[in-house]
């Protein structure tokens, strides 16, 4: 079976470890991974300013040629393995064009990428709604309920698959139900079965890849796969391609929990 992570950050994530790319690899190797994606959150566009207290939620500019250097080193020195130069593209409402000027300029570096929604426009500022339970549940508390948030991240992703990007815009989808990060934190039962069902079909319809992330299952607020596993199988039937994404940002964490993918039919 040729197995894949296609959702791996590297030691240039701001807000990661400084795990070399060696041990990375060495690890892949030794489990029998034959391809991975490695996918550091991009820069984000021009005139954005991030909301995280570190600013540290994309690479700078300046690190983009370091990082595509390092890439090609690794694929040189493990020639038996697949390895893909990849971003992690943010999707931010209203920077649709900075993001197709970004795409313009590496776009010809990618041989992957992933678009993911962090970062929501609410009223006149952005929040990264999963930096916190803490800023979520203030979100939450601005907007007068958690439904409301898990709308507006539905809308926002929504927006992320029918906007122009470019010719270099990336064909997968990041984990679309990122807003359950924190739901064992809120403890509200929210039903998004249909919205979760619109999402994959407009996926199908555009001809989208899903990324199958199992970072959720390491989160205690979380505890699924992002989408959980009844939309994996619902994807599957509509006949999405999926791509296991352990989203690791260590070594350690590099395809946790992949066996669940790689063993269950769904």
């Amino acid at each position: 079976m040729n197995k894949r992570d296609g959702h791996i950050h590297t030691p240039f994530c701001p807000h990661g470890t400084s795990d070399p790319f060696r041990s990375y690899l060495e690890k892949a190797e030794k489990t029998g991974f034959t391809d991975l994606s490695f996918t550091e959150h991009a820069p984000l566009p021009l005139g954005f300013t991030d909301t995280t207290p570190d600013q540290d939620s994309g690479m700078e500019m300046a690190a983009l040629p370091a990082y595509f250097n390092a890439l090609e080193e690794a694929q040189s020195t493990y020639p038996g393995m697949r390895i893909r130069s990849g971003l992690e593209v943010d999707f931010i409402e209203g920077f649709e064009n900075e993001t197709a000027q970004l795409l313009e300029q590496v776009g010809p570096k990618l041989e992957d990428a992933i678009l993911s929604v962090h970062f929501l426009r609410y009223q006149d500022r952005f929040i990264c709604c999963d930096f916190s339970a803490e800023v979520f549940m203030q979100l939450a508390k601005d907007m007068g309920s958690v439904q409301a948030v898990y709308d507006l991240y539905y809308d926002t992703v929504e927006a992320s698959i029918l906007a122009d990007l470019g010719p270099y815009k990336p064909k997968r989808i990041g984990h679309p139900t990122l807003c359950h990060k924190f739901q064992h934190a809120h403890g509200e039962q929210i039903d998004d079965d249909a919205r979760i069902r619109n999402i994959l079909q407009l996926m199908k319809k555009h001809g989208y890849e899903l990324d199958v992330n199992s970072a959720g299952l390491s989160k205690p607020g979380c505890l699924e796969f992002y989408p959980p596993e009844p939309y994996i199988a619902y994807a599957r039937e509509l006949g999405i391609p999926l791509v296991f994404g352990s989203d690791a940002h260590s070594a350690e964490g590099l395809h946790k929990y992949a066996e669940r993918f790689y063993t269950e039919q769904y």
